[in-house]
């Protein structure tokens, strides 16, 4: 038993709109209240502050950065988890950024979310049949005389035994455990997933085996992917784009290729210095690394101007009086950065 492609990208509800990309962020942010302030003074944490990225149909974009730099806030923006402070998340040209739950519900459908921990994801009360039947009965995929079979045939596609569909997430594994969460999304048939580190919490053995289920599913369903994770290694693989996040921000971003061969922003080029390199197992010498020094400033108070700057071996005055924007470069990139320029390809392998 398999599903189509054909069958997949069945019953459109949201209308295209020709020459916009399927997904765009612009200067979206969202500002959580902090504890401390007044109301004449109210503090807020920063998360995300001026996001702006595209996305189009089959395409997939990685957001790389430290922890705590808002990837995964990003994320539930774009599915629309959380409602934004401001700027607008445009979905096939419509803004959806502050519409009410009735208008959102044609665009759930069409944007998942695979989220990090596939333990807490499930309802452990619930068969496996309740919790992908349960999207199915939402959106009115299927006939109810259907629904098991469409969930039989969901397991199939992720690999998991059809017959399995009355048992309790507890008795799976956390690699199968994922895949269930993955046949979840697949089951409103979706344009866009969202996939927030979906095998961080896995074993390395299961983790390829769930990235190459990600990549089949891309392939055969043409799914656009939004694709966090903080293997550089696994985001060089499976992404075509690459955005790089510090404090909120986009720093840098541009195709794969030309983010992980020339970076142009230090905090990329550091980012990629750090990555582990296999060559040095096999009796290569250690190649160079940059060493950031200092912490990550607070979300509640940032840097003025650039907010890289305060850990920036190329800082100067006008990086704390004037914020850099996304400008494109002669390496093929949009980089926020005032001093833009490249460095030895040697030091940024990525194995």
């Amino acid at each position: 038993m398999t599903l189509s492609a054909t069958s997949h990208r069945a019953r459109p509800q949201v209308p295209a709109v020709p020459g916009e990309p399927l997904l765009a962020l612009r200067d979206v942010r969202m500002h959580f209240p902090a504890a401390g302030g007044t109301r004449a003074a109210p503090r807020t944490v920063k998360a995300v502050d001026g996001v702006s990225l595209t996305l189009h149909a089959g395409q997939t974009l990685g957001l790389v950065g430290e922890s705590g730099c808002g990837k995964s806030t990003t994320a539930r923006l774009i599915a629309r988890l959380l409602e934004p402070t401001g700027g607008q998340i445009l979905y096939r040209g419509v803004d959806i950024a502050h519409l009410s739950t009735r208008k959102l519900r044609p665009y759930r459908r069409e944007i998942q979310l695979i989220f990090q921990d596939p333990v807490s994801s499930l309802n452990p009360r619930h068969t496996v049949g309740t919790i992908i039947g349960t999207a199915l009965r939402t959106h009115r995929i299927v006939p109810p005389h259907r629904e098991v079979a469409r969930v039989q045939e969901l397991l199939e596609i992720v690999g998991l035994d059809p017959d399995h569909h009355g048992r309790y997430p507890h008795e799976f594994s956390g690699g199968q455990r994922q895949r269930i969460g993955i046949a979840r999304a697949l089951a409103v048939r979706p344009k866009v997933i969202v996939a927030d580190e979906p095998v961080s919490a896995l074993d390395v053995s299961i983790q390829a085996q769930v990235m190459n289920l990600l990549e089949k599913l891309r392939r055969e369903f043409g799914i656009a992917f939004v694709f966090i994770a903080h293997d550089l290694g696994v985001v060089r693989q499976f992404c075509d784009r690459v955005a790089v996040m510090y404090l909120g921000k986009v720093v840098e971003s541009g195709s794969r290729d030309a983010l992980y061969g020339t970076p142009m922003h230090p905090y990329a080029q550091a980012l990629l210095s750090a990555a582990p390199n296999l060559a040095t197992t096999r009796g290569a010498p250690p190649r160079a690394r940059i060493r950031l020094v200092g912490d990550v400033p607070s979300p509640v108070d940032p840097p003025t101007g650039c907010r890289f700057r305060t850990r920036c071996w190329r800082a100067e005055d006008r990086c704390a009086t004037t914020e850099p924007t996304l400008t494109p470069t002669a390496a093929g990139l949009n980089t926020a950065c005032h001093f833009p320029e490249r460095l030895d390809p040697s030091w940024l392998e990525v194995a």
